[in-house]
């Protein structure tokens, strides 16, 4: 069973998302920051993050763009998953580390869907 790491400020994102993937049968550890993810995400070594863009303090593209220059979290596809649905903001994420965005609100079928396509490159 896969681990996924969902990062949101959101406390009913967070219930949607986790809702969503536990579903399909992955197990999910939730963070409510920037700084509680890449920290989550140093220490669980997760298959997968989805991140949130949208959070005070450390934001998710720079926590993105920390966990994709360190070598022992480099290697963890990060999903975007945010309410900012600007081709920039797009561009910017990949740029920062970021393999995939969806926007807010996801489908499950769709989210589930990118998460086992990353999982299985």
């Amino acid at each position: 069973m896969a681990h996924i790491l969902v990062v949101d400020d959101s406390p009913t994102e967070l219930h949607v998302i986790k809702g969503m993937l536990e579903k399909n049968g992955f197990q999910v550890t939730a963070a409510q920051s920037g700084e509680e993810g890449v920290d989550i995400a140093r220490r669980l070594k997760p298959d997968l993050v989805l991140m949130d863009v949208v959070m005070p303090g450390l934001n998710g593209f720079q926590a993105t763009r920390q966990l994709a220059r360190e070598p022992e979290t480099a290697k963890i596809p990060i999903i975007m998953v945010t309410t900012k649905d600007q081709e920039t903001d797009k561009v910017w994420a990949i740029r920062q580390g970021a393999r995939d965005y969806i926007v807010k609100p996801a489908k499950e079928k769709d989210l589930i869907e990118r998460v086992k396509s990353l999982l299985a490159s």
